[in-house]
């Protein structure tokens, strides 16, 4: 598998173990829902680049998580961001032959949702991270 299909497939199996967070959403989705009910939570955005050396396969893979909250505040979204961080700062070892060798968080942002700005209540928030792994056995 990818770099890139790996690390969704973690994030996306990570984030749905946290009971913490799964406590506060309907759902972890890989990719946009078809149809789902707030509070969501997505991995958005992936993209890879090459992060090896002289005999080193390695991958530089950017993710973005989405939240998702139809709340009157940011509240709910803020206690999502913290629930993504820990199940994020948990993440480690080999997955599908790749081997998690740092995960960082990049930056995150929270705003009012564009449909909110039309009529609807609701917030957005997006948090990235940078993971570098490298092909394990070779």
């Amino acid at each position: 598998m990818s770099a890139e299909g790996a690390m969704r497939a973690a994030v996306v199996a990570a984030l749905g173990g946290d009971a913490a967070l799964m406590a506060l959403v309907n759902g972890v989705y890989d990719g946009a829902p078809v149809q789902a009910s707030e509070p969501f939570v997505v991995v958005a955005e992936c993209a890879g680049v090459d992060w090896g050396a002289k005999g080193l396969d390695g991958r530089e893979v950017r993710l973005s998580i989405s939240l998702h909250d139809k709340g009157d505040t940011s509240a709910t979204i803020a206690a999502m961001l913290g629930r993504v961080e820990a199940a994020m700062r948990g993440m480690e070892g080999v997955v599908d032959g790749w081997r998690i060798v740092t995960m960082r968080f990049v930056r995150s942002r929270v705003a009012r949702s564009v449909a909110s700005q039309r009529r609807e209540g609701g917030w957005q928030g997006v948090v990235d991270y940078r993971v570098r792994v490298v092909v394990e056995g070779v």
